[in-house]
């Protein structure tokens, strides 16, 4: 394959990669193991990411919670005594995530600090759980409690800004448009219809607005590329408060692993037409996921999507629903988490997973301020098993990222372009350097590729 690198064009500036505390740092009691995951993933010698999203909670009471689930639960800051109705604060809790977060963020990597809800705290809630309505595509607060929930969300702000913490952004809503509660919950979640949406984001503006804190809004964290997305977009943007303190849209990538074809229109639909916003996505894994831990598949899936949803979707940072998920062992014993790391419950046992390397070969050597380059292709979901993503970095460097989940080939290239440096991984190696003048892909393998 010949690619023409030099009439490639030079699209968006990339802002990072980034994965997800949720719920896996609450779970990490050792100190030891919270400096392990910390340098693994934010530090130099792992995958230097930038982007952290922490999870402001919303809580639960004793007796009274759905979710089973101790890592699909979240304590939270704020304390609620029912019958004086009366709020109280301790910091002190959730100390395992704020420790982990902490740690990485002495790393000096990080230079976004997102703070998200799944949920309203439970005390704002209409059922008093932050598990959803329970009716299905039914709101789970009141009216009345917006204002009390944009309050609760900046509180926790300010005292992490009060402690020196670069929070960066609060996004208050996460996938708004899905079911959410009813007889079956496993999560934190709430649903919320458009004008909802918006009537959040637009208190939360005139919050952020009155209180003059540094953040900024993020969000709405939609679950689908198009659909309801482009409904939630023309909404928050036609609202000039909202529009002025909220420069990023992000959304999720869920549901369209085989569709480069969506990603195009997504870019088309909303990207190009609006410049001055910038567009993150900020969460996805393999759903439903058919890779266990140990299978390479899920690192080429993973590697397919971050490039695609960059390259096609136009998106500026790349974001993993989560860092850790939980052991998920079938009768096999294979572990069927779809995350970087899998731990168990109380963290007691942890491993690094396939899909680790997948983010690897972007995050360590892409850096932030990278421009996205149109090379010319377009796969199409009928010929997807070849992709190769193209980047000229801060330093004057081109580097390539091939994801091959077909035949061996060559890549050739137009011009003066010489490899510098050629990373490989496969199912048996892991970041190899190459020592070969000639740019060979093979089979079911990962290759980043600097040229000089």
């Amino acid at each position: 394959m010949k690619i023409n690198l030099s009439k490639a064009k030079e699209m968006q500036t990339l802002r990072g990669w980034g994965t997800s505390a949720c719920w896996w740092a609450q779970a990490v009691k050792s100190r030891k193991t919270q400096s392990e995951l910390a340098e693994l993933l934010y530090g130099n010698s792992g995958l230097k990411l930038n982007i952290y999203r922490y999870n402001i909670g919303g809580g639960f009471e004793e007796g009274n919670c759905r979710i089973e689930n101790p890592w699909r639960r979240t304590e939270s800051f704020m304390l609620y005594d029912r019958e004086k109705e009366e709020e109280s604060w301790d910091f002190s809790r959730d100390r395992n995530a704020v420790s982990v977060m902490k740690k990485c963020l002495a790393k000096g990597n990080i230079d976004t600090l997102i703070l998200f809800c799944n949920s309203p705290h439970w005390s704002h809630t209409s059922t008093g759980q932050t598990s959803g309505s329970l009716l299905y595509h039914t709101c789970n607060i009141p009216k009345m409690n917006y204002r009390r929930f944009a309050d609760y969300v900046l509180k926790v702000a300010q005292h992490f800004l009060d402690e020196g913490l670069p929070v960066k952004y609060v996004s208050p809503i996460n996938e708004p448009q899905w079911k959410w509660g009813g007889g079956f919950v496993w999560q934190e979640g709430c649903h919320y219809e458009l004008e909802e949406v918006k009537e959040i984001y637009h208190i939360f503006a005139e919050e952020i607005l009155k209180r003059e804190m540094p953040v900024l809004l993020y969000g709405p964290e939609s679950g689908e590329f198009l659909g309801t997305t482009v409904d939630y977009f023309n909404e928050l943007y036609s609202d000039e408060l909202i529009k002025k303190v909220m420069p990023v849209f992000a959304f999720h990538s869920y549901h369209a692993d085989g569709s480069p074809e969506i990603r195009r229109e997504f870019r088309k639909t909303l990207v190009e037409p609006n410049p001055e916003i910038s567009f993150d996505m900020s969460e996805w894994c393999e759903l439903p996921n058919k890779s266990h831990t140990r299978d390479f598949k899920g690192a080429l899936i993973t590697a397919r999507i971050i490039g695609q949803d960059i390259i096609y979707a136009g998106a500026e940072s790349w974001t993993s629903w989560v860092a850790t998920n939980n052991l998920h062992r079938d009768v096999d014993g294979r572990d069927f988490s779809d995350a970087m790391l899998s731990g168990s419950l109380d963290f007691s046992e942890w491993t690094v997973n396939e899909r680790f390397y997948a983010m690897a070969h972007f995050s360590k050597y892409i850096p932030v301020g990278s421009k996205a380059l149109d090379i010319g292709l377009r796969p199409t979901a009928d010929k997807n098993d070849f992709n190769l993503f193209a980047f000229r970095t801060p330093k004057g460097e081109t580097a390539l990222v091939a994801v091959n989940e077909g035949r061996k080939r060559e890549i050739t290239l137009d011009g003066d372009f010489k490899a510098k440096r050629i990373i490989l991984s496969t199912q048996s190696e892991k970041l190899k350097e190459i020592k070969e003048d000639r740019i060979i892909s093979p089979s079911k393998s990962i290759l980043t590729v600097i040229l000089k």
